[in-house]
């Protein structure tokens, strides 16, 4: 698996993320922790997606960013998973919030948008164009299962099978 590239958030950025969460908990709806980020990713009901970058092993995390950028999905990172938890309303830290409704934080989360547009570092063309040029997987043949396996034996094996069964006996 490659390593993603992270980039450098400004404070400014990161604290208006702080801001968002925290809204968004009180007006809209936040999902706290990786597994739900994951879960609205996928589903692509996700405005933002916020990502602690103090997360120890980082394996926690490193696929969100992957995915946000599957489903066209905003995220940034903030430096603290203690502080983003505290902005979720937890007492302890968190590593991942996706925000899935923004409420009354809609304002704040396009102006990081807006910001990150800047920031964010693009794909290298050459990448996009072997991804595009990769063709799908052709999808294996499923296995037949014991009953139509049994049923696809001819008789004079079933016969030998007994027979063999019988002299061991």
């Amino acid at each position: 698996m490659k390593s993603y590239v992270k980039f450098e958030t400004p404070k400014e950025v990161a604290e208006k993320a702080y801001e968002a969460v925290q809204i968004a908990k009180d007006t809209g709806r936040v999902r706290k922790g990786t597994n739900e980020a994951t879960k609205i990713i996928e589903k692509g009901n996700a405005a933002l997606i916020v990502i602690a970058e103090d997360v120890d092993p980082e394996e926690v995390v490193i696929h969100l960013p992957m995915l946000c950028d599957e489903k066209n999905i905003p995220y940034v990172y903030v430096p603290s998973k203690k502080d983003l938890g505290k902005s979720a309303g937890l007492e302890v830290g968190c590593a991942a919030v996706g925000i899935e409704k923004a409420g009354n934080a809609s304002e704040i989360i396009s102006d990081i948008v807006a910001k990150l547009k800047k920031q964010k570092p693009e794909a290298k063309p050459e990448q996009a164009k072997v991804a595009e040029a990769e063709p799908e997987k052709p999808k294996k043949a499923r296995k037949p299962k014991k009953k139509e396996e049994e049923a696809a034996e001819k008789p004079a094996e079933k016969a030998e099978t007994a027979e063999k069964a019988e002299k061991s006996e």
